[in-house]
């Protein structure tokens, strides 16, 4: 870059007013100035959209690894699964007997009934037991009130003018 010393930057100022004149350089400073900031200002517009389009190459960098690396993954679960399914039906094959109808016999000549089960999961365990007094101290609601009497509940009473 362009070294400038003091005293060459006192050697233009002085060159600057004679040629000038001392009414219209301050007026020419102010323009210089102005026309330098916008310089700068492209400079660094520049730069920002270089960095920008870099970064846009490495995103997409990164995305084309991630693909292929996805890509890769999903050819290893086909081929487990293909081993699971086939070692999962090598599992399976004696279990394909037909059911016995009820009543039948089993190996040992004893009649086979289906076992009863409750529809429910345990009927002897109490559903939503909660004490009341657990209630009133968590805020928990135990009375529902309509959508009407909650408004006419908490509406703001008007104020009496005295």
């Amino acid at each position: 870059m362009i070294d400038l010393g003091i005293s060459k930057l006192a050697l233009i100022g002085a060159v600057a007013l004679v040629v000038i004149g001392p009414e219209k350089l301050p007026r020419v400073a102010r323009t210089v100035g102005t026309l330098l900031g916008k310089a700068q200002r492209y400079v660094a517009d520049v730069k920002a959209e270089v960095n920008r389009s870099m970064e846009l190459e490495e995103l997409k960098k990164m995305k084309d690894s991630v693909e292929s690396a996805a890509r890769d993954v999903q050819t290893s679960v086909e081929s487990g699964a293909s081993d699971f399914e086939k070692s999962w039906s090598e599992a399976t094959a004696g279990l394909n007997e037909p059911l016995r109808e009820p009543g039948e016999a089993d190996a040992y000549g004893q009649p086979v009934f289906p076992v009863y089960k409750h529809p429910k999961k345990n009927f002897r365990l109490k559903q939503k037991a909660v004490p009341q007094w657990f209630k009133s101290r968590a805020g928990i609601r135990t009375r529902t009130q309509s959508g009407a009497a909650r408004v006419a509940r908490f509406r703001p009473r008007p104020s009496s003018k005295s």
